[in-house]
């Protein structure tokens, strides 16, 4: 993956939550399970949602401007933003350029990523080559409002999703092996019904007289979503390994897309890795789909920053089935 002569290092993270938390009896009232029953299933034991005048764009800065604070960077001199988003403030126009423009970056290059929970991954791996063959500095964020694509009433989906954003910023460095180490990239479309939210697309617009949940999301089938998504992650995470030229035991540490406890253990336990390399936040913040990864290594650095050298394998799946890994260089 590395071009030319010049590394892409992790120059600062950032994360935004926002303040409500949402705790599994609030949602168990309402579905009329008994107390405990959500923690028991996805080792999840509260979420945050979104206020109610908070938009995508609101969650992505908060993220974006937390870590460009931290680097000290002159903001005029970013090359790239790319937002990695399921939940855009609006279908048309993507939301990149808007966060670019309040963050004080208004004249870089800035897209929007829909990858659904791998779009870090995606996102990531593309900032990489722009900071390497550009010579100039990238941001990438990933932020979802999944609170107002659920079925509340749905104890499948209802208990598993949050809102959250995480940022990463990366630099040109002399260090030609910082960065994306080893990349792979999967997807799996015949498995593209098992997520979704049905209307809103092309396939099926907005209308009058569609129901009110075609804009909410459906699981169809949650075992085989379990299933794939531990497999895509795994497979894809050997392959990035090695491709790296790295094992497992080369990692400092393993930072899966946060889905629920049991695809991240089940990943965990299929790859080797040991809990003191397992970066997790699923707990207090459930599954954000694209922003769980960056959310949980800012969250983590905070506690104990990250040191330069040091190997981090990340992996995700989502709808789609779209998924993949990156083993990254600090």
């Amino acid at each position: 993956m590395q071009t030319g002569n010049v590394g892409s290092a992790l120059l600062a993270l950032g994360h935004y939550a926002p303040e409500r938390r949402v705790t599994n009896a609030e949602i168990e009232a309402r579905l009329g399970v008994e107390p405990g029953w959500t923690l028991k299933r996805t080792g999840i034991a509260e979420r945050r949602f979104a206020a109610p005048d908070e938009a995508l764009s609101d969650l992505a800065v908060k993220a974006g401007e937390m870590a460009l604070a931290k680097s000290g960077l002159d903001r005029a001199s970013l090359g790239l933003v790319v937002l990695a988003t399921s939940t855009p403030d609006h279908l048309l126009p993507p939301t990149a350029p808007l966060v670019a423009h309040r963050l004080g970056a208004g004249s870089a290059g800035a897209i929007d990523m829909a990858g659904a929970c791998g779009g870090f991954l995606y996102a990531l791996s593309f900032a990489d080559g722009f900071v390497r063959q550009n010579q100039a500095p990238a941001l990438v964020i990933a932020a979802n409002i999944l609170s107002r694509r659920l079925n509340l009433d749905d104890p499948v989906s209802a208990v598993l999703f949050g809102d959250g954003a995480g940022a990463a910023l990366l630099v040109p460095s002399e260090r030609q092996t910082a960065g994306v180490r080893g990349l792979h990239l999967a997807s799996e479309g015949a498995a593209y019904d098992l997520i979704q939210i049905p209307a809103g697309g092309s396939r099926r617009p907005f209308v009058d007289g569609l129901g009110p949940d075609a804009a909410l999301m459906h699981i169809s089938d949650g075992r085989a979503v379990f299933t794939r998504a531990v497999k895509i992650m795994t497979d894809a995470s050997n392959k990035a390994l090695a491709r790296a030229g790295l094992s497992i035991d080369d990692i400092d540490f393993f930072v899966p897309h946060q889905a629920n406890a049991r695809i991240i253990g089940a990943a965990q336990r299929q790859l080797g890795v040991p809990d003191e390399k397992l970066l997790s936040s699923v707990a207090l913040y459930a599954n954000s789909s694209a922003a769980t990864i960056p959310l949980t290594l800012s969250l983590a650095a905070e506690q104990t920053p990250l040191r330069t050298g040091q190997r981090i394998l990340m992996s995700a799946a989502g709808a789609g089935l779209t998924g993949g890994a990156v083993v990254f260089e600090v």
